[in-house]
């Protein structure tokens, strides 16, 4: 039968879910991708308008600084004194000469020298009067006698604005005039240089900066005039365009005629002018609108994707859920009113109606389920199959420090039906109990014998009491309640306490091993698996093999005072024991035999001569104490001396491999230490011990020193010579290079250079 998901509710509201959890993100990261877009684009406009204005100030500096240098030389020039330039003899010299310095600059249209109170002009075309100079060039904005005011007390160089000049009585053009005073810096100059500059000379500079962007672009003079400007668009008032003036280099944000503006200025440190770029904000967003229509086009397309996928995933997680509602629905019979409208619910009312019914059912089943997994447990341990939720519904806590087990079981001969039965209902009572004074849980485990039950035992450790004594303790307290339940004693088996309750199979088993016992013990008796476990060991009388195995690894270590810590209560603790003789000297020849061995195998194989044929059989026992140490401490000073002679020997060794390999960019403290297998902080303490350099201070000096001798001696390259002794950061190793010497490596070759030709 086909199911109609989209009737559901429930999984119309799982669609909606998964569309909201998909549209978020989405959105979110549609508008910052289309954000960033236009962030990106505003600020590489802006960066790019911000180099370009910067390169046109270099330039118009540069250009401005020609044009005083031509004035100056001027100024200077003989030929071009009043005397000169008033006489006939020697004008048309003058006249040559500015014609010379016109020629020297591209941007100069025309060229004027005047010297104060004089009626004349001069330029590269000859003199003239200045009522014939005034009439073939009018400006609009600088009148006649303006014009000759300024010709006579300029005193620092001026750039007017950009005017319409006329010229000759038809021709219009833009043009910029420069008045440079002569002598220049002279607080009272003679005269003035004069240069009209074409406008386009410098809008030319400034063209290219906007693009095909609206907006404006502008030179304002040191005192804010506008000396010439770039319009694509509206233009500014004039005080929007003062307050341009002023701007700090960089890029700022303000608005202008209502509307927000990107603004980048740059300003002259020779001049004091400025350079201003002012664009609207709101064509960046108009620029990115082929990366707008992408992101519609994929958003689209991924809501799409994503609708199909939510309700693929809407499916998959609505499926077990109708199955299980149709299972609820199969097993609910509706005998009244009520479970009809159970039934009229969503799926989840329906699943959880289901669920509360067989959660009665599973109550009534949890004392059996609850005993079988603690006789699983017992059987195969396993502790941590103990899920939390387990936990919980068992009411179990396995969270103490020790666990053991006890295994207790009654004599059923003398019982009758009746007793017992009694009695298994009192069982039921031993499913969980608590000693609170003794941080003690004890849970029950019915097992298949009718007379026998196991108790699981988790305490915390008492530090007032030893680990036996409180498991005593509890297992009395345990025999009492039973004793006062009961009122009969029963047989306890107790296996051995263990720190994870991972191991209760195994204390388990040693339970019922000691309940075993009870034939041999009688009923009514407490057993014990760590007392049946224990006998004495005649080998105690002898030192253990893992003491003198100590023992001779303290001596190949040169640890003196490990190996005097194993000797001295070897030795005293045979004075403490009332032992035979030989069984004393047997002891003592063991401790001898260690030390002799171990004296061979570290390269002392002449010791024994050092030893007294007596010594064993006449010494004392404090005499022959002080003899093992002293042979103790012979072996630790020969060990000692062999490994300073092996280290010398290897760092010896390691410093020649250095020395033919220090030219390998690989080189390192890890590469030497798998060369000599060694640890790499052995070689690096050792090293600075026996060298007195670091590591890395060695391999600098060697390398250095090799990159001179070549730069002494060859013309290679820099860079294939620092390549080539293993340094492949050369701009690094040219600083650290004249940190050292005081000179950059061209400077020491050169100065080398010197020294041998001179």
């Amino acid at each position: 039968m086909k199911r109609n998901y989209f009737k559901s509710k429930l999984f119309l509201k799982y669609i909606w879910s998964y569309l909201f959890i998909l549209l978020i993100p989405l959105v979110l990261m549609t508008l910052f991708i289309y954000r960033n877009a236009i962030t990106n684009l505003r600020s590489e406009i802006e960066q790019s308008g911000l180099n370009q204005l910067t390169q046109a100030k270099i330039i118009i500096d540069g250009r401005m600084k020609e044009l005083s240098e031509i004035a100056s030389r001027v100024s200077y020039d003989m030929r071009l004194t009043p005397y000169r330039v008033h006489d006939a003899f020697y004008s048309g010299e003058a006249i040559q000469a500015l014609d010379q310095y016109k020629a020297t600059s591209s941007i100069i249209g025309e060229m004027f020298l005047y010297f104060h109170k004089d009626s004349k002009i001069y330029s590269a075309n000859g003199l003239s009067s200045l009522e014939v100079f005034s009439g073939s060039f009018k400006f609009n904005n600088w009148d006649k006698e303006t014009m000759f005011s300024d010709l006579n007390t300029v005193k620092f160089p001026t750039m007017r604005p950009a005017d319409t000049v006329i010229r000759n009585s038809r021709l219009e053009v833009k043009m910029l005039a420069f008045l440079v005073p002569i002598t220049p810096f002279n607080p009272n100059p003679h005269g003035t240089v004069l240069y009209f500059i074409k406008e386009s000379e410098l809008t030319s500079l400034i063209d290219s900066i906007l693009g095909n962007y609206q907006g404006f672009t502008y030179i304002l003079d040191d005192q804010g005039q506008i000396l010439v400007d770039n319009r694509q668009g509206e233009a500014l008032t004039p005080t929007e365009a003062e307050s341009l003036f002023g701007l700090a280099s960089g890029v700022h944000e303000r608005t202008l005629n209502g509307k927000p503006h990107s603004i980048v200025s740059v300003t002259s440190e020779n001049n004091g002018w400025s350079y201003v770029s002012v664009m609207p904000s709101s064509q960046f967003a108009s620029s990115v609108v082929h990366v707008r229509s992408f992101i519609i086009m994929l958003f689209s397309i991924l809501v799409l994707v994503g609708a199909s996928i939510a309700l693929l995933l809407a499916r998959m997680q609505y499926r077990p859920i109708s199955t299980l509602a149709e299972f609820a629905n199969s097993q609910a019979k509706p005998k009244h009113k009520a479970d009809g409208a159970r039934l009229a619910g969503n799926e989840l009312d329906r699943i959880r109606g289901a669920l509360q019914e067989y959660s009665l059912r599973v109550d009534l089943q949890e004392p059996y389920a609850r005993n079988h997994f603690l006789s699983m447990l017992l059987k195969y341990g396993n502790a941590q199959s103990i899920t939390p939720e387990l936990q919980e519904a068992f009411d179990l806590r396995f969270d103490r420090s020790f666990h053991f087990v006890m295994v207790i079981g009654w004599n059923e001969s003398k019982e009758s039906a009746e007793e017992r039965q009694e009695r298994q209902e009192r069982l039921e009572q031993l499913a969980q109990i608590q000693f609170p004074e003794l941080d003690a849980h004890c849970y029950g485990v019915e097992l298949p014998q009718l007379d026998q039950l196991a108790l699981i035992i988790s305490f915390d450790g008492n530090h007032t009491l030893q680990e036996f004594t409180h498991i005593r303790s509890i297992v009395e307290a345990i025999s009492g309640h039973l004793l006062k339940t009961f009122d009969v004693a029963p047989t306890i088996g107790v296996g051995t306490c263990y720190s994870s309750p991972d191991q209760l199979n195994q204390s388990y088993i040693e339970a019922y091993s000691a309940f075993e016992w009870r034939t041999s013990a009688g009923y009514g008796t407490v057993t014990y698996f760590e007392k049946l476990s224990y006998s004495p060991d005649p080998a105690t009388l002898w030192i253990p093999n893992s003491s003198l195995l100590k023992l001779s690894q303290s001596l190949k270590k040169g640890s003196f005072d490990v190996a005097a810590q194993m000797i001295r209560p070897a030795i005293r603790g045979l004075q403490a024991t009332e032992l035979s003789a030989l069984i004393r000297r047997c002891v003592c020849f063991d401790i001898l035999n260690a030390m002799m061995k171990t004296a061979a195998e570290v390269g002392i194989p002449n010791l024994v001569q050092e030893v007294s044929p007596n010594m064993i059989n006449s010494y004392s026992l404090d005499e022959l104490e002080r003899g093992f140490l002293g042979l103790a401490s012979r072996i630790c000073e020969q060990v000692e001396r062999n490994d300073q002679r092996e280290e010398q020997s290897q760092m010896d060794l390691i410093v020649s491999y250095i020395d033919a390999h220090y030219m390998d960019y690989t080189i390192s403290l890890e590469t030497i230490a798998v060369e000599f297998d060694i640890s790499p902080s052995h070689v690096s303490r050792t090293f600075k011990e026996k060298v007195g350099l670091n590591f890395i201070q060695y391999i600098w000096q060697k390398r250095l020193d090799e990159v001179m001798r070549q730069l002494r001696e060859t013309n290679d390259p820099l860079k294939d010579i620092i390549n080539r002794v293993g340094y492949q950061d050369t701009p690094n190793f040219i600083r650290k290079f004249k940190k050292e010497t005081g000179h950059t490596p061209g400077q020491y070759r050169k100065l080398h250079a010197e020294l041998e030709t001179g």
